[in-house]
């Protein structure tokens, strides 16, 4: 008979791998207020998503707004790139270009170790774009593909995702149809080494009725609109590291949130970002008109009665 003293131990020793494995831990970073009411409306779509993944087992979110996790030193706030340490997934959901929060200061080099020792990087909407001199070789190495000034695009229209591939991230995902932001024409790994296209669809002609800018036009893309191309609008990435990323270019309009397809392939393309199991109907939430209409940014209010980040 064993002693008495031991029988706790020998409990614990017979419960499976699974019941001492951590929390993933995922950061969703918010980036600043921006554009008009209902629009690029980033806290609160990280809070949603937050809460939609609420409750999920093996999980914890983690939302740090306005920009990047920050702490205070010596009457300053400066960056706090140690909330990132234990980060499974980071997705940034914010304005880009010189505006991307990941540009400034040290943050492009902090984000690289963390990637660099396997944690999952995505970006959502205008987060997809860095600059050319900053940002896009690290972008293309970590999620696989990334908007380009002068070559990318980022009309309005409707897209229509009539087939879906077969990937962790499009479980229980139904073809469906919104209008939203759609950047197109991305700049891809060469080859699409490693990517996988998850969201596809041609763009229509009317997509091509603005003048020639950085973000509006150039021949190259005019020729593949008219030529009707299948254009990659959201896509995955594993990395030779072993890490994983993803891009998707929609979100302009919070509303869209609100459609059952969309959100929910968001929500399993995280938790795969964080290696972490799509159930075979992928994730499910609910979302009503308060939850959207919770934590929106105080735009176009007088400053002081801003609400504080």
């Amino acid at each position: 008979m064993k002693p008495t003293f031991l029988r706790p131990l020998l409990l614990l020793l017979a419960l499976p791998l699974g019941a001492w494995a951590a929390d993933k831990k995922i950061v969703l970073i918010a980036g600043r207020p921006s554009h008009p009411p209902g629009a690029h409306e980033h806290r609160a779509g990280c809070l949603l998503f937050q809460k939609c993944l609420a409750g999920f087992p093996g999980v914890k979110v983690v939302v740090f707004d306005n920009g990047w996790p920050t702490k205070p030193v010596g009457g300053q706030t400066v960056d706090d790139h140690a909330a990132l340490d234990d980060a499974d997934a980071i997705v940034i959901y914010s304005d880009g270009g010189v505006k991307h929060p990941a540009l400034e200061g040290t943050r492009l080099a902090a984000l690289g170790q963390r990637v660099k020792r396997g944690a999952g990087f995505g970006c959502i909407h205008y987060a997809v774009e860095p600059t050319i001199e900053n940002g896009q070789a690290e972008f293309l190495a970590w999620m696989g593909g990334a908007f380009e000034i002068n070559w990318s695009v980022n009309p309005h229209w409707d897209g229509n995702f009539k087939t879906l591939p077969v990937h962790a991230v499009t479980r229980g995902v139904k073809p469906f149809t919104t209008r939203d932001e759609w950047y197109f024409n991305m700049r891809f790994r060469a080859g699409l080494t490693g990517v996988t296209p998850i969201l596809t669809d041609v763009p229509p002609p009317e997509t091509m009725n603005r003048k020639d800018d950085a973000h509006a036009g150039n021949p190259a893309v005019r020729e593949q609109v008219a030529q009707r191309l299948p254009q990659h609008v959201m896509w995955v990435a594993e990395n030779a590291n072993g890490s994983r990323g993803f891009g998707f270019t929609g979100g302009h309009f919070h509303s869209g949130w609100a459609k059952d397809d969309q959100r929910k392939l968001v929500l399993n393309a995280i938790l795969w970002l964080a290696k972490v199991e799509v159930p075979k109907d992928g994730v499910a939430s609910t979302v009503t008109e308060a939850d959207l209409a919770a934590n929106l940014d105080p735009k176009n209010a007088p400053a002081a009665k801003k609400k504080k980040q």
